[in-house]
């Protein structure tokens, strides 16, 4: 399968709507903190409803704990923002990959993406006066692209 990351994700509702992906997908998610709320608020699991039982959810201590995981286990990732300029339809997946999408209000670091940046993918959108897509929606969109490049859906 294909890991979906959250690199301390703020928005309970957009949390839970990924989660809830994740369980129908049978995609691990990974969470890195801090987060911007607690896992048992009511908004986090109203958004994923029951689905959280059927997530595998690994919980990171921080960014640094989590990309020395990658390097150490020799894991491939993509950073996803709307700052890369390669699409991520020019990609060709493969399992286990790790897509990696940062918080609501900032993104992922730019000296991340700058150290990385075969690495950083972007979604293409027609208009250009959009700033971003909900979280929610980009992780949906690359990580149902990468299930059908595997033919896993």
């Amino acid at each position: 399968m294909v890991n979906v990351v959250l690199v301390e994700p703020e928005i309970p509702p957009n949390t839970g709507n990924i989660a809830r992906f994740c369980a129908a997908m049978r995609c691990p998610l990974h969470l890195v903190q801090p987060l911007g709320f607690s896992l048992d608020e009511k908004h986090l699991k109203r958004a994923g409803m029951d689905y959280w039982k059927q997530v595998d959810v690994t919980v990171w201590n921080s960014s640094d704990e989590f990309f020395e995981f990658l390097d150490t286990e020799k894991k491939r990732f993509f950073l996803l923002s709307t700052k890369a300029s390669q699409s991520y339809t020019e990609v060709n997946f493969k399992i286990n990959d790790f897509l990696v999408f940062g918080r609501e209000t900032k993104g992922l670091p730019e000296s991340l993406l700058k150290a990385n940046s075969e690495q950083s993918l972007t979604i293409p959108m027609l208009n250009p006066e959009s700033r971003s897509l909900n979280l929610a929606s980009a992780a949906s969109i690359v990580t149902f692209e990468a299930l059908r490049q595997l033919k896993a859906v």
